[in-house]
Formats: structure tokens, C-alpha cells, sequence
């Protein structure tokens, strides 16, 4: 699944008159770039959810026959639901197997393949990309890479979800995710809500892992300024 319903509002004035998830890097939208990365393991089937100019979002993917993939779309054009909310609402195209869920406005070279396995060998309801990168949000890990809680270095802020934890390891996420869909049964928040929340919720009594990548090139297109960086980046 691709997040490609956000507002974007860090991204104007683009997204004044269309979604982020069209926004170009080197004559490819976001979009495109992350469907033919997905390709590049395998990975064909995808859910992509819209909200702002979600028309756009569809008329670019019928007209480019998806790029090459089948895709369905979850549609949360009455109201955009953030990132677990959407989740949920996808539910019905999701359970069956684990599946790779991802934001559209990041580009990396992230070996999916190594994810995966390392999904498959330890089994956890959650493997969280992350790197060891600055930034001012951080997941909280202990040595055995299990999810601990979450902190905000410039407010102090501080979500606990295993309270007895000692040693925790600072890991900035990634927005890329690999899912297996009995996290579904276990979510009870209705309507708009953030999947950081769900996930330091169900973490005190589910595994939920980190995989490190921070060997691997990643940009968070979040601003105009980015895509010039992320142009450079991803040629």
C-alpha cells in the first residue's frame, strides 16, 4: 500500500492545485518512482489511498495503465483519515498476507528484500524501516530491536510503551512498514488517527521491530527545496 492521500500542506505551492504524490523528480512523479521501485521486488499488487485532488490520482494512473501494476484504490475522499485511519479503511484489500506499506513522498534505495526476510525470520506483528539519521522525532528501540516508545528531542515530549525498558536506542522512522494483518482485530480507534499512536499502543504486548538501513539513501520529499535534493539523489 502507497499513503498518497495527505494534504501536503509543506509542499505549496504545488499542492495548491494538485496532490503531493504527483509532484515531479526528474519527470517522474513521486508516484511513479515509488510503483516501479516496489517493482523492482516483485511487488505489483498495491492499494494507493487519495483524498486531496484524488481525481488527479486516478486519472494519471488510468492513463498510464498503473505503470505497469494492478491497483485499487481506497477512497477517503469525504474525509482524510492520517495514517492509521487509512490503514483501517483499507482493511478489506490488505488481510491474507503480511504486506509492505509506505508513504508516498519518500524515495530509497532500501533493499526490500532484506526487509523481508528479516520480517519472515523474526515473525513481529511490525517491521519499522529505520535509520540512524537527525532528525526531531525518534521511534525508541531496545537492544533486541523491539519498539519501545517515541520521543521529541526539540519539545521533550516523550510516549512510553514499555516503561521498563533500560538501554533505548534512538532510530528516526522511515515511513516504509511491513504489516501482517492480524494487527487488524487489535485496532479500536475509529476515524482519523495517527499510526505512531496505534503502533506505541500495541507495543507494550506485540513485537514491533526496527530494521535498519541507514546504509541506504533515503529523502523525505516534504518541501520543494527536497525535491531539488532528492533530484540529485534519484536521477
Amino acid at each position: 500500500m502507497i499513503f498518497a492521500a495527505g494534504l501536503g500542506t509543506r509542499f505549496k505551492p504545488w499542492t495548491d492545485r494538485h496532490p503531493k504524490a504527483l509532484a515531479m523528480v526528474n519527470g517522474k512523479s513521486l508516484l511513479q518512482r515509488n510503483i516501479e521501485y516496489l517493482q523492482q521486488y516483485g511487488i505489483r499488487d498495491l492499494v494507493i489511498n487519495i483524498h486531496h485532488f484524488g481525481e488527479q490520482i486516478r486519472d494519471a494512473l488510468s492513463s498510464n495503465r498503473g505503470w505497469g501494476s494492478h491497483i485499487t484504490i481506497s477512497d477517503e475522499t469525504e474525509q482524510v483519515l492520517e495514517t492509521g485511519g487509512g490503514l483501517k479503511r483499507a482493511r478489506p484489500y490488505l488481510e491474507g498476507a503480511p504486506f509492505l506499506l509506505m508513504n508516498v513522498d519518500i524515495l530509497t534505495d532500501l533493499n526490500l528484500s532484506e526487509m523481508i526476510r528479516d520480517h519472515f525470520q523474526h515473525r513481529p506483528l511490525a517491521t519499522l524501516a529505520v535509520t540512524d539519521r537527525t532528525t526531531s522525532r525518534y521511534f525508541l528501540f531496545d537492544e533486541g530491536q523491539q519498539l519501545c516508545g517515541w520521543r521529541n528531542v526539540k519539545t521533550g515530549e516523550e510516549k512510553m510503551a514499555r516503561p521498563g525498558a533500560s538501554l533505548l536506542i534512538q532510530k528516526a522512522f522511515s515511513g516504509i512498514h511491513i504489516i501482517d494483518p492480524a494487527i487488524f482485530p487489535l485496532i479500536r480507534s475509529e476515524g482519523k488517527f495517527s499510526i505512531v499512536d496505534l503502533y506505541l499502543k500495541l507495543a507494550s504486548t506485540e513485537a514491533i521491530r526496527g530494521f535498519d538501513h541507514s546504509h541506504s539513501r533515503l529523502i523525505d520529499v516534504g518541501k520543494p527545496e527536497s525535491a531539488q535534493e532528492a533530484a540529485r539523489m534519484f536521477p
